[in-house]
């Protein structure tokens, strides 16, 4: 969708390794929720809302990615960590986690300080 500006039923399937009437019926129910617009056999592009909710994902997904990657974390930990936790973060909490790689990317001496404390040394 980032390259095109629209996404196929078939394109989606097939990168997420998904039967196409799975993805159909997903979509459908997106379309009956006002995320995306779908017009079968054609196509489907973000609503307004449905792009809002895909930027939210997106800088939750990145936040915590970033987070975690901080910390020290493999890149398969990383991963693992962000699926399981993304779906459980409050706006909350995902404020506090941004400032927090803020302030670490902005003092990297007290990423530093942490990361030694929390090796024990």
């Amino acid at each position: 969708m980032d390259q095109k500006g629209y996404a196929r039923v078939a394109d989606i399937a097939a990168s997420l390794d998904l039967s196409r009437s799975a993805v159909s019926n997903m979509v459908r129910r997106l379309a009956a929720r006002g995320f995306v617009n779908y017009e079968k056999y054609r196509g489907l592009t973000l609503t307004a809302e449905g792009q809002a909710v895909a930027k939210h994902i997106k800088v939750r997904d990145h936040t915590l990615t970033e987070l975690f990657q901080l910390l020290g974390l493999s890149p398969e930990t990383v991963e693992q960590e962000v699926e399981v936790i993304e779906h459980h973060v409050t706006p909350e909490t995902l404020r506090v986690f941004s400032r927090l790689v803020r302030f670490w990317r902005t003092h990297p001496q007290h990423l530093q300080a942490f990361l030694q404390y929390s090796r024990g040394k």
